[in-house]
């Protein structure tokens, strides 16, 4: 009996795993990818031709391991693009970076309450991304309006998609706790703590450009200076030349900061 379910069991993995795979494999790398990141992407556009090309296949290899779907919506090629650009855009310094705490991305239409509901009967949506946990662990849910949104408006500083995948990279060393201790070096450490504990003081008192939602903890600072650097990289290292250099050596890169 014993051996039965053992086979059956194996036979069910084999199953999900080759139906996995096949999911996976269905988006694959097309000539309108370049075209489509040029138009929306103002990181890429700031690589070099051969920075790009490296861009686009480190975007495949996240496609191949972590499938992408809409929740009562279909998908587009730029939703793909989207969303593997976001995860790519953070690690991009980075050799061979994987998201081994993430399976899936669901793409929903708009914003959502924390009981994940966005109908129009849902009066408390104002969730706009979020690192699922419990039952959810290992997804991440994306409204598709906030991921186009933060790649349309180039002077906002935000970018829901680079955010969520930024709470993601701080959340590898066990925490989501605003102190990525696998990417900071020790002599970091310190002056990160308090330089952020600097800047939130200032959000408090309105007297920073850094936006509001960043004073409200650690985590959701990381991730908001986070996104400022990478979306207005020349703004953020002329405003926050401090925040720019700890956060250039915590993911290997000045943010490619040529400006085009």
């Amino acid at each position: 009996m014993l051996y039965i379910i053992l086979f059956f069991l194996f036979v069910a993995f084999a199953i999900y795993a080759f139906t996995r795979k096949k999911k996976l494999s269905k988006k694959r790398l097309t000539n309108s990818w370049h075209e489509l990141l040029m138009e929306h992407v103002a990181f890429y556009k700031r690589l070099e031709p051969k920075q790009r090309t490296h861009f686009r296949k480190r975007m495949q290899a996240f496609l191949d391991e972590v499938y992408v779907e809409g929740v009562e919506i279909g998908l587009s090629e730029l939703d793909y693009v989207l969303v593997a650009a976001s995860a790519v855009i953070p690690v991009f310094g980075f050799g061979d970076w994987q998201y081994n705490n993430l399976g899936g991305v669901l793409i929903y239409p708009s914003s959502f309450n924390e009981e994940l509901k966005f109908h129009d009967t849902a009066a408390d949506k104002r969730i706009l991304g979020m690192v699922g946990t419990g039952q959810f662990e290992g997804q991440m849910i994306l409204s598709k309006k906030a991921l186009h949104h933060g790649f349309s408006n180039k002077t906002d500083k935000q970018n829901t998609g680079i955010h969520e995948f930024i709470h993601l990279i701080d959340k590898t060393d066990g925490f989501t706790d605003g102190i990525p201790e696998r990417l900071l070096d020790n002599e970091y450490s310190i002056p990160w703590l308090n330089l952020m504990h600097t800047q939130m003081e200032a959000i408090y008192d309105n007297k920073s450009d850094i936006r509001a939602y960043g004073g409200t903890n650690k985590q959701e600072f990381f991730a908001v200076v986070s996104e400022y650097f990478f979306e207005r990289p020349f703004l953020f290292k002329r405003k926050h030349p401090e925040l720019h250099k700890i956060l250039s050596e915590c993911f290997e890169t000045e943010s490619y900061a040529k400006q085009k």
